[in-house]
């Protein structure tokens, strides 16, 4: 996975910040748990930003199987691909749990880049993106499905968790089922991996079932079973 660099970092800083700017007067949106933001074949050019909660972005096979794409949680955007002009969304947007939005339309979300001075940022932002699913669609062909766990939860930890002197902490309430459609696997695996992480010290859950992941040991597995 690729790794977030502290330019990127302060880039969605800075992204965040001025979209709070820009939505400060905006009706926010409350989605229920379970509930759709918007769904594949929706014609919606919104981009959306979390002010609290957590959204998962999936697409489904021919077959209804699920292929989760990615978790967003308080402060990230998301549905950005509406900028493309490609028309209709090609994933669907749930909520994992109760979440606050407020949306931007794609016109005034490219206004506000402008007036911020943010489209280079943005720009490489979306490479960032792009060089992170590339690796992903890599990894699916080449990788074997317990690195693919490990290294699914040390990209969540590196861009969504919260650092202490030791490990990680990633306060998104993950289920198995849903590591599994974003590793490609089945649960039943994914909770096999899980157990041998929890028995060897690489991961820990918390009281409230977020992981607590062990950054330096987990990299060092990852690198013994590769």
């Amino acid at each position: 996975m690729i790794q977030q660099t502290p330019q990127a970092d302060e880039f969605k800083k800075q992204l965040r910040d001025s979209l709070k700017r820009e939505t400060m007067n905006s009706r926010a949106i409350k989605i229920a748990k379970h509930a759709n933001v918007y769904a594949s074949g929706d014609q919606n050019e919104m981009v959306y930003f979390i002010e609290s909660g957590q959204v998962k972005l999936l697409m489904l096979s021919s077959e209804g199987k699920e292929c989760l794409l990615a978790i967003h949680g308080g402060g990230d955007i998301f549905g950005e691909l509406c900028l493309s002009g490609l028309g209709a969304r090609l994933e669907t947007a749930t909520a994992m749990k109760a979440t606050t939005l407020k949306q931007i339309p794609s016109a005034q979300f490219f206004s506000r880049l402008s007036r911020d001075l943010l489209f280079e940022g943005f720009v490489r932002y979306l490479a960032v993106r792009i060089a992170d699913q590339q690796q992903v669609i890599a990894n699916l062909v080449t990788v074997d499905s317990e690195q693919r766990l490990g290294q699914t939860l040390l990209q969540l930890a590196r861009t969504m968790g919260k650092k202490d002197p030791h490990s990680i902490r990633i306060e998104l309430n993950i289920s198995h089922e849903e590591l599994s459609a974003m590793v490609g696997t089945t649960r039943p695996r994914v909770s096999l991996f899980m157990q041998r992480f929890h028995n060897l010290g690489l991961i820990e859950t918390n009281k409230d079932r977020f992981f607590i992941i062990k950054e330096k040991k987990l990299t060092g597995y990852m690198a013994h079973i590769a």
